[in-house]
């Protein structure tokens, strides 16, 4: 799956939201390496946003490149989860996104259609 399946809530104390939106964007940024054994990604801060770019493809249908980004608008939903939308740029599409993030994990749901066709995937940090 492409790396949009990778990756929109308000959080309940908006006092909170600055500090959780850096820890967790912080927590994220770094190299992953997805389950599936395809795909790798380097996460991190690119203007206001969090882009994740593809760093290596091992076979895959060819649809996922080397150089693709996914460009992440996100804000914390809670403690460890972030929520918004992603741009694709190769395909032109948007898509919402949760992200889970944990030390050395991140569990990604990207949706298309209002939510309605929706694939989650499992990440590795990379060290």
């Amino acid at each position: 799956m492409r790396i949009a399946a990778i990756f929109l809530a308000a959080l309940a104390s908006s006092a909170l939201q600055p500090a959780l939106a850096q820890d967790a964007g912080r927590a994220m940024t770094g190299k992953w390496a997805r389950s599936d054994g395809v795909a790798q990604v380097r996460i991190a801060p690119c203007g206001g946003q969090i882009c994740a770019v593809n760093t290596a493809i091992k076979g895959g249908d060819g649809s996922e490149k080397v150089g693709d980004r996914l460009v992440m608008t996100v804000k914390p939903a809670s403690a460890n989860t972030l929520s918004g939308t992603a741009y694709d740029p190769q395909r032109k599409m948007s898509y919402n996104i949760d992200i889970t993030v944990a030390e050395n994990q991140l569990s990604t749901r990207g949706c298309v259609l209002g939510r309605v066709l929706c694939k989650s995937v499992s990440w590795q940090r990379i060290h």
